[in-house]
């Protein structure tokens, strides 16, 4: 098995109401608006995030991926939206949970994981093997930071004005 993982987790706290901060987390849509590298987020009729991943990988070059998301809680204090049960290759879940410190401001707990995994590394892409599942996954590691550094700026700029 060819397994790639990359994952962030840390503490964003926001200038803006604790209402206002759930309720854009809970829009998954604004990370297909706000995060480079997601070419597209839409929900189906059945609830189903679908989104659609880009990035580059050194040695190994741009991969996209598609990724099906559901809705595991959707709470006062916490949204997390996780994997399809029966999902097995394309693994992604996020959650954020809200706490808040005064009025008008929020911390938000923020966490994402990634997981491909394959039969063999050629399925990922033509180059993985040789790349091998720790680059990979220290420079998945890299990217995802860097979207979710740039999506939380964008989602300050949005929440803060």
């Amino acid at each position: 098995m060819f397994t790639i993982r990359a994952g962030f987790s840390d503490q964003i706290e926001l200038h803006a109401g604790i209402d206002a901060v759930r309720e854009f987390f809970s829009d998954i849509t604004n990370f297909g608006q706000l995060m480079p590298g997601v070419e597209q987020v839409h929900i189906d009729a059945k609830g189903i995030a679908h989104w659609k991943v880009q990035t580059d990988i050194p040695v190994v070059g741009k991969i996209l991926q598609k990724f099906a998301l559901e809705k595991a809680e959707d709470s006062e204090d916490r949204v997390e939206w996780s994997p399809l049960r029966n999902e097995a290759e394309n693994l992604l879940r996020y959650s954020a949970d809200f706490f808040e410190k005064a009025k008008n401001i929020t911390l938000v707990q923020f966490s994402q994981v990634v997981e491909m995994r394959r039969k063999s590394a050629r399925e990922l892409h033509i180059l993985a093997g040789m790349a091998g599942e720790s680059l990979i996954s220290n420079e998945m590691t890299k990217r995802v930071t860097e979207m979710i550094n740039i999506f939380i700026g964008r989602a300050k700029e949005r929440l803060e004005r």
